[in-house]
């Protein structure tokens, strides 16, 4: 038993580490040597636990993508008002919780890198989901768009426009920004931006 809790142990520090290496300095630039080194673990575990470095990459996302876990929330996604707040708020709070995983995703699909499959198919079901609720409740007459394309477009660039948002901090007044905040007037932006009468 106490064998099974030390491998999964190992494991975990293995990704934990991978993760931060592949975020600062990029999947090409770290080596399988630098990440034992920051796990404190043998070069020939990543091999026996993963099977390759590129086998790492997948399984962080495996492991620390929260989108894996949608199936739970079948009750918030029903309604269309209801699931878009959830998923605007869950997208917000992992991008700024987990940048580590958030700037792999960037920059991977930004370099469009042979692991941007990967990421894809992990993200793609998160914003297919958005999609299907703006189209269930324009169907249901809670949303009022004319181009579906266009609308989530939209909605993305409001979910990720704070990833870089101390890019921008010479353009804020002296009131600055509260982040705690940036998830619920998202909401609020994109659900008075699609019409949602309690919103208007």
């Amino acid at each position: 038993m106490m064998k099974q809790i030390s491998e999964k142990d190992i494991k975990t520090r293995i990704l934990l580490s991978a993760k931060k290496l592949f975020a600062k300095q990029g999947f090409d630039a770290t080596t399988v040597r630098q990440i034992c080194e920051d796990a404190g673990a043998n070069v020939a575990l990543v091999s026996y636990h993963f099977g390759g470095k590129e086998k790492v990459f997948e399984a962080i996302f495996e492991q620390f993508f929260p989108g894996n876990a949608m199936d739970q929330y079948a009750d918030e996604l029903m309604e269309p008002i209801t699931g878009i707040r959830f998923l605007v708020r869950e997208i917000i709070i992992f991008t700024s919780n987990d940048r580590e995983l958030s700037d792999m995703v960037q920059r991977e699909l930004t370099l469009e890198s042979p692991r941007s499959s990967i990421v894809l198919k992990f993200i793609d079901p998160v914003w297919e989901q958005v999609r299907f609720l703006l189209e269930q409740g324009k169907r249901e007459g809670k949303f009022h768009y004319e181009s579906l394309n266009h609308t989530l477009l939209m909605v993305i660039g409001v979910c990720l426009a704070h990833k870089r948002i101390h890019n921008f901090d010479r353009l804020f007044t002296e009131e600055g920004y509260d982040e705690e905040r940036i998830p619920e007037q998202a909401i609020e932006f994109i659900l008075k931006a699609l019409g949602v009468k309690e919103y208007e």
